[in-house]
């Protein structure tokens, strides 16, 4: 029997900005049940959307019989119960049908520090103990096949997407990143996705002649040096790459025209915020599920309730291994416009706001007219602080608990000043 594997190509030290490991062909050999079924879970992780991955039910034996006569892929997962003083021998039959370039990852039973030597030292290049998580499989198998080179390291994605139109997604995304870029001090790039209809340029005050468009029409053909050229910088530590936002032609294009660019982004810089639209599309969709992190903007009605839910679900199929998205409700308390309970909105989504947003038409309105963000309009304002924490969470430096009482009563205190 011949065994052929998709994804086993020359990239296989290639490294990738979205957290992904490169395409690699591998194959589990699972003796128990829950290997077996993290192992599977671990196929459907976001990170593993490059790597061709089979199971088999059995062991060293078995995997001897299906490569008798087949070509070993990159990577080979097996798991033992037999006696540790057996391991090194038992796996003999095994080297004689592996091909000198594939890795191979031994999970056993044994805590044994003298045994895991002797394996590393036979050339296995990881023995891992049960149970583990799939945290532990991604992890063993990126210590394998990604490089890692201080020089080659990549930063972070967060997009922010809102559950309909005119929830202050943007608004929310590009005051975050020029918090996280001035009071944070976080080098961060802000890419503006939503080409036809972005409002960057606006918000920023900035007409630059060349944005994000250029990059993603480039074929391929982008570097370091050209995204340079091409990024507003505003401020220290935050670049903007603006959307053209002129209707003279569609922006119809395969998530591989935009997913390299992004990768780019993440070489320079430590964080980058995409502000992405609200369609629904192969590379939106594509963007969604392989970024580090997803914020999802939303109003308390029941369109809103709607999407949020479907957006969540979607996430959480396609995401099962990471954090359920950052909900960020805003415009609370809009005058004269019934609004959903808090409680009654987040019950079956399943998930709390990470920050509530009062709606004030000045705070807002004077920023957007002034193309400067809230902190540099009203850096004491209570908007702008809720933002600031905000970008604090994100970046994982707080996390911020609080009874859903104290949220009320700011809100209401905040809304009576006004």
């Amino acid at each position: 029997m011949s065994i052929e594997y998709k994804g086993s190509g020359s990239d296989v030290l290639n490294k990738h900005g979205d957290g992904s490991l490169p395409s690699i062909s591998a194959h589990a050999f699972c003796v128990t049940d829950s290997l077996y079924s993290v192992i599977e879970k671990s196929k459907i992780d976001r990170r593993m959307n490059r790597v061709n991955m089979r199971i088999t039910k059995g062991s060293i034996t078995e995997a001897i019989d299906v490569f008798a006569d087949s070509a070993t892929p990159n990577l080979l997962i097996i798991q033992t119960t037999v006696d540790s003083r057996k391991i090194l021998s038992s796996l003999e039959p095994l080297a004689e049908v592996c091909d000198s370039t594939t890795k191979v990852i031994v999970i056993g039973e044994t805590n044994d520090v003298l045994l895991y030597r002797e394996l590393i030292a036979s050339g296995i290049s990881e023995y891992l103990i049960e149970p583990l998580s799939v945290s532990d499989i991604i992890k063993a198998i990126s210590n394998i096949f990604v490089e890692k080179n201080k020089e080659d390291s990549f930063g972070s994605s967060i997009a922010f997407i809102g559950s309909r139109g005119g929830v202050g997604s943007s608004t929310i995304a590009h005051n975050c990143a020029f918090s996280i870029a001035s009071v944070l001090a976080t080098d961060t790039i802000l890419a503006d996705l939503d080409l036809p209809y972005g409002t960057a340029n606006i918000n920023f005050d900035q007409d630059p002649i060349y944005g994000i468009l250029d990059l993603i029409s480039s074929s391929g053909k982008i570097d370091e040096g050209l995204v340079d050229k091409i990024m507003v910088r505003y401020v220290e530590n935050l670049s903007i790459l603006t959307a053209p936002a002129i209707l003279d032609c569609t922006y119809d294009f395969d998530e591989k025209d935009i997913l390299p660019v992004i990768e780019l982004l993440k070489r320079i810089a430590p964080l980058t915020i995409l502000d992405l639209p609200h369609i629904w599309n192969r590379w939106n969709r594509q963007i969604l599920t392989l970024s580090d992190k997803v914020v999802i903007t939303t109003s308390l009605d029941l369109v809103s309730l709607r999407n949020t839910k479907n957006l969540i679900d979607f996430l959480t199929k396609n995401r099962p291994n990471d954090k359920p998205p950052y909900l960020v409700i805003n415009q609370v308390g809009m005058p004269k416009k019934p609004e959903i309970s808090i409680d009654d909105f987040c019950a079956p989504l399943g998930i709390d706001p990470s920050v509530i947003i009062p709606f004030d038409a000045f705070v807002f309105g004077i920023s957007a007219n002034s193309g400067k963000m809230i902190r540099e309009m009203n850096p004491q304002s209570s908007v702008s602080n809720l933002l600031v924490d905000f970008s604090n969470i994100l970046l994982d430096r707080i996390t911020i608990v609080k009874p859903k009482n104290a949220i009320y009563d700011k809100i209401k205190t905040f809304l009576k000043i006004k």
